[in-house]
């Protein structure tokens, strides 16, 4: 039975059926390659962005290489939510982006269209499958996952072209052709049009693979579109704005540029919309392939035509404009100082987990930030042992009290993030990072703990109305600035663009200092107790505080050498 014989309802059904093909191959495809290439296209992404040019570059290699825009400006996000790339790098990697989405067009239009690779599709699986399910290499395990998406997106185009008929209703053709009967207002409708589909499919791709189907039917002509491309371009933008949700300010702001970007492009194509589509017809009918304006089979070629020149056109105009789209957004999202001042999950949350290595990396940009709660929760230590203003020390022992469950939520939130990983297909190297990601985060939380333990610890002389010292405090002060030392060196390392690259060196060094410190200070608190310097309980509560700080000295060289995959002996029982 063919399309036209069948009933409307079934034949929507598939057709909705075929476009889920379509998405999931194109998701798997992405993935796959992804995995291959994950590594690579994180440092190329982090460190070919110096200049405009070198950013655009990038987005436009990353995006031919994954066949994902959504993808690449999804990683630009977290890139710049974590610090990795600033605002005006981001919107060069995003252009990039814009134009390397134009590669996925042609290979649809090429493959999709020009042959018929849907009959090659279940040969290609046969080889494929047995080697995603077999081989023991991961490289050519990912290969054979990026086979099986490439193969199960042109089922899914495949299916898509055989049901969407070619004669609809003679109403429905009439219905269709008054929507180009407004001039420009038309062409908006047709950009509103675009928007839509691709916010619904969540995928430009899956739009542009529909209105490559409705112009191989002659179901809409070129003009038409034309302009639903031109808001396939802003629907786009839809993914990285969502993923930017729970992201800080300057995520937020590259996910406003890249749809600030897209908009201007749109705005002064449809002002010179008209000339510019008779651009494409002379091109196209130079190349002997026909006019899209009067023949059905060069309309794709005049679309794909279209989609690349603009985009490439667009980028090559507003590249100039960085700086002021720049301003723009941060005008836009304006920052917010109290921001600063509270720690919180800047990434990771109940969000879509993607590839194992982009999943891993996202946990790791959460990290950053242990280093710097660390660093408050020694600086509001050292306040709160120092001070003698009994107001201002309930100020440091509430903050860190704060801070601590602040520990507490971020062990808890990044662990089940990376445990969620543990469901997907795991290279030896993600295993391992996920280790050390699971062992830092543990020691974090302990870390955590003992600060809170030395409030507790203060807490038993104020209620003892003990007091410490000038000598005990000028002790305790030089055995905290060991500890903010190494502190530093813990924010350092997690600070690192690759845990591979950490050294425990510094931090085995600076825990050394830290114990023969300790042990010279319980010798001289000894000698203090005997010579009747203060009682036998304030020296035990003395002796205490000492232990927790070296007990916080002992954490952090813990998550220093979990970095290195390393483990503590708690860790290993």
């Amino acid at each position: 039975m063919s399309p036209e014989e069948e009933p409307l309802i079934l034949n929507i059904i598939k057709i909705f059926g075929a476009l889920g093909l379509f998405i999931y191959g194109m998701k798997v495809m992405s993935e796959g390659i992804q995995k291959v290439a994950g590594d690579k296209l994180r440092s190329g992404l982090s460190k070919m962005t110096n200049t405009r040019f070198g950013g655009v570059l990038t987005g436009f290699f990353t995006t031919s290489v994954i066949q994902s825009s959504s993808a690449t400006t999804v990683m630009i996000v977290s890139f710049v939510n974590a610090g990795l790339l600033n605002l005006k790098q981001a919107i060069g990697v995003i252009m990039g982006a814009n134009i390397g989405t134009t590669i996925t067009a042609l290979i649809i239009v090429v493959f999709g269209f020009k042959f018929s690779i849907s009959s090659f599709a279940l040969p290609l699986l046969m080889v494929s499958v047995p080697l995603f399910l077999f081989s023991k290499s991961e490289r050519w395990k990912y290969l054979g996952e990026f086979l099986i998406g490439f193969s199960i997106l042109f089922i899914g185009l495949g299916a898509l072209k055989d049901l969407v008929p070619s004669d609809l209703p003679p109403e429905t053709q009439e219905f269709i052709g008054s929507l180009g009967e407004y001039g420009f207002f038309s062409t908006v409708l047709m950009v509103i049009v675009g928007t839509i589909v691709t916010i619904v499919v969540q995928s430009s791709s899956a739009a542009m693979a529909i209105t490559l189907t409705l112009c191989s039917k002659g179901i809409i002509p070129f003009e038409m579109a034309a302009a639903i491309v031109l808001g396939e371009n802003i629907g786009t933008t839809v993914t990285a704005n969502i993923a930017a949700v729970i992201g800080n300010t300057h995520a937020k702001r590259a996910a406003r540029a890249h749809l600030i970007f897209n908009l201007m492009g749109v705005l002064w194509m449809l002002i010179l919309f008209n000339p510019f589509l008779r651009l494409i017809d002379g091109i196209v009918q130079s190349m002997d392939l026909g006019s899209p304006f009067a023949d059905v089979d060069a309309i794709n070629n005049g679309l794909t035509a279209f989609h690349m020149l603009f985009n490439i056109l667009n980028t090559l105009l507003l590249v100039w404009f960085v700086n002021f789209i720049a301003k723009v957004v941060i005008k836009v999202v304006p920052s917010n100082d109290e921001d600063d001042e509270v720690f919180k999950l800047n990434y990771i949350s109940g969000n879509m987990v993607k590839t194992p290595t982009l999943s891993l990396q996202e946990a790791k940009m959460e990290i950053r930030q242990f280093g710097n709660i660390l660093a408050s929760l020694s600086k509001n230590a050292k306040k709160l042992l120092l001070s003698d203003d009994k107001t201002k020390s309930q100020t440091y022992k509430s903050r860190i009290a704060d801070l601590e469950d602040t520990t507490d939520k971020f062990e808890e939130e990044v662990s089940n993030y990376v445990i969620r990983i543990t469901g997907e297909q795991l290279s030896q190297t993600n295993s391992n990072e996920i280790r050390d990601i699971l062992s830092i985060a543990s020691e974090f939380e302990r870390t955590g703990d003992e600060f809170l333990r030395l409030v507790k610890h203060c807490e038993r002389l104020d209620n003892k109305k003990f007091v410490l010292n000038a000598k005990q405090k000028d002790k305790l002060e030089v055995l905290h600035n060991l500890i903010a030392d190494a502190v530093e060196i813990v924010a350092q390392n997690l600070n690192t663009n690759d845990l591979a690259d950490v050294s425990d060196e510094a931090a085995i060094k600076k825990e050394d200092e830290i114990n023969k410190f300790v042990i010279k200070l319980h010798k001289q608190n000894l000698k203090s107790i005997e010579a009747k310097e203060y009682s036998v309980k304030e020296g035990v509560i003395y002796k205490d505080i000492i232990a927790s700080l070296e007990t916080i000295g002992d954490h952090l060289l813990n998550i220093s050498q979990s970095a290195v995959g390393k483990y503590s002996e708690e860790d290993q029982i």
